[in-house]
């Protein structure tokens, strides 16, 4: 028996990030990358360049291949389809895949499990937008239903009078999603894999905190949340990848809501390793990048206790330091615990080029692990050490 071969489409860093499993576990593994420069590349040897829109290339790309899989969920379903009816081992498959590709066919499932979903509408215009407006009372949160990420594909409309400066949305994509602007605490994340058998495992809820649509920092487990509220996140998290036939690492976007209903509401779906699961890479007994390769080989699923009290993720985009090996004697010995992880990308403002986990003794220490998680990626993407750091950190970075 040899050993299986993984191909991913998609050559950001989350592909990037399972190479090191599969390396670990012994299986081959190959990218297909949007282009020579792209995060994946420069960590795994085999990663033909092609455009993962034409099915010929995904033929061919899987060509050898014992399963397909991907680091974004941007393929055309139809083609998902081809290659299946090719005999490709995709997964997950198109049939769980179009619910986190195309947002109103997921508001349409949640709807049809019975789990908590904020006011929606399919609103093919501006007049039907400002209908739902008027309805559910404003702002409205109106999202292009495919192709939005990181806050992309998504705007506020306050107002009826506001609606109409969203014709250019209708004009390149119809119906749009629109649903009432939740009120909520703060953002979790039940992050769960599956297996084709139907063997499934959770992390623990986490805290995710956005900036600017952009995932910033993530606590696990989310702290001072109502054990009700934890397990029942994590259960509606399981019963979706049950009921939908998700394979691989699922991350299920969820706002608390304390007092109301379930105590969340369900925002997003991700059905491949996510942002908001990168502290498992040294926070928890399996990582989400192991375990989503495990899973849609069909292998047992690994542990996914966590390794401490409390870890914190930082993520650090783009800033002012073009040359970040030359911030690492600095950053590295702020905090000698600190685990780094740079994507090898070229830097450009706002763009996600790495994070860094931190692993806590103590829940009462979060803050001080946020702070000092922060300095860390702060070092790096500015090239520098804040003003209030010691001479000798200011020195080794000079």
């Amino acid at each position: 028996m040899t050993f299986p071969v993984i191909g991913v489409v998609g050559g950001g860093q989350l592909a990037r990030m399972m190479a090191p499993a599969a390396t670990a576990l012994g299986f081959e593994f190959r990218v297909l990358a949007e282009g020579e420069d792209v995060s994946a590349v420069s960590a795994v040897s085999t990663s033909p360049v092609g455009d993962y829109k034409d099915l010929q290339t995904l033929l061919e790309f899987a060509d050898g291949l014992d399963v397909m899989t991907f680091d974004h969920e941007h393929v055309p379903t139809g083609h998902l389809r081809a290659l299946q009816e090719a005999g490709v081992n995709v997964q997950p498959g198109p049939d769980a895949l179009v619910h986190a590709q195309d947002k109103l066919v997921m508001r349409a499932a949640i709807d049809r499990l019975g789990l908590p979903n904020p006011v929606w509408a399919s609103v093919a215009d501006v007049e039907a937008l400002a209908s739902f407006g008027d309805e559910t009372g404003w702002p409205v949160v109106l999202k292009m239903p495919r192709g939005g990420y990181d806050g992309k594909g998504v705007r506020i409309v306050e107002s009826a009078a506001d609606a109409a400066a969203t014709a250019e949305w209708f004009e390149a994509m119809s119906p749009l999603l629109a649903e009432a602007k939740v009120e909520f605490s703060r953002e979790l994340s039940a992050l769960v894999a599956r297996t084709p058998d139907g063997e499934a495992r959770a992390w623990p809820v986490a805290h995710t905190i956005q900036v600017d649509g952009v995932c910033d920092e993530v606590i696990a487990p989310a702290l001072n949340i109502p054990v009700e509220v934890a397990a029942s996140a994590e259960d509606a998290a399981l019963r979706i990848a049950s009921e939908l036939g998700v394979t691989g690492v699922m991350a299920v976007e969820l706002f608390e809501t304390p007092g109301k209903g379930a105590g969340f509401l369900i925002n997003e779906l991700a059905m491949r390793p996510h942002n908001t699961g990168h502290w498992t890479q040294d926070g928890s007994v399996t990582s989400q990048f192991e375990q989503h390769l495990r899973a849609v080989l069909n292998l047992p699923l690994g542990a996914t206790d966590i390794l401490g009290p409390v870890v914190v993720m930082k993520n650090f985009l783009g800033g002012d330091n073009q040359d970040l090996f030359s911030a690492y004697p600095a950053a590295l010995a702020s905090e000698p615990a600190a685990k780094v992880h740079c994507y090898g990308k070229a830097v450009r403002p706002g763009r996600k080029i790495g994070h860094v986990n931190l692993v806590g003794t103590s829940t009462a220490d979060v803050e001080s692990l946020r702070e000092r998680a922060t300095r860390v990626a702060g070092i790096i993407r500015d090239g520098r050490a804040p003003a209030e750091e010691s001479p000798r950190i200011s020195e080794e970075n000079a």
